[in-house]
């Protein structure tokens, strides 16, 4: 993700769900991703998140399934951390994450914001997550913004 975040939308939230997976792998750098999500969606005005946990980022996409099969959620959020180990395991997570989720946008038509940071090392996890380039804010407005779109673009019968 680059360091050119589009800029925020004032969207109105309310009326809103969202469904959140978080990793409990990295909990430190993914639970502060969770925190500033959270509060980002609730000053929008949405309804209480759902979260649900999972051990890592291999399994968000079989949870977001999940919370898409709820049929009653505006959007999704899957949010995990990887980071650069000494074997490709980090990028093989990340595809297999990335590909996941998209499938289940795709197959449900429920947006699906992919929060799975990929980093070199703890310095860029800890800017992302505790830092000021807040990448739980950006999810959470990105999700926003889909199930607004979303919400607009519903026929109307």
């Amino acid at each position: 993700m680059s360091l050119q975040a589009p800029s925020a939308l004032a969207i109105d939230a309310r009326g809103l769900r969202f469904g959140i997976a978080a990793a409990r792998f990295n909990a430190g750098y993914v639970d502060a991703l969770l925190e500033r999500c959270v509060a980002t969606l609730k000053s929008a005005g949405a309804a209480e998140a759902v979260v649900v946990r999972v051990p890592g980022s291999n399994e968000l996409p079989v949870a977001i399934q999940a919370l898409a099969d709820r049929r009653e959620f505006d959007a999704l959020i899957a949010l995990g951390v990887l980071i650069r180990g000494d074997t490709i395991h980090y990028e093989v997570i990340a595809y297999s994450a990335t590909h996941g989720l998209q499938d289940v946008a795709v197959a449900t038509r429920v947006p699906v914001i992919n929060g799975v940071l990929t980093v070199e090392n703890d310095a860029q996890a800890r800017e992302r997550c505790h830092g000021s380039t807040d990448r739980g804010a950006e999810f959470a407005r990105a999700a926003v913004e889909m199930a607004d779109l979303f919400r607009n673009l519903r026929p109307t019968a």
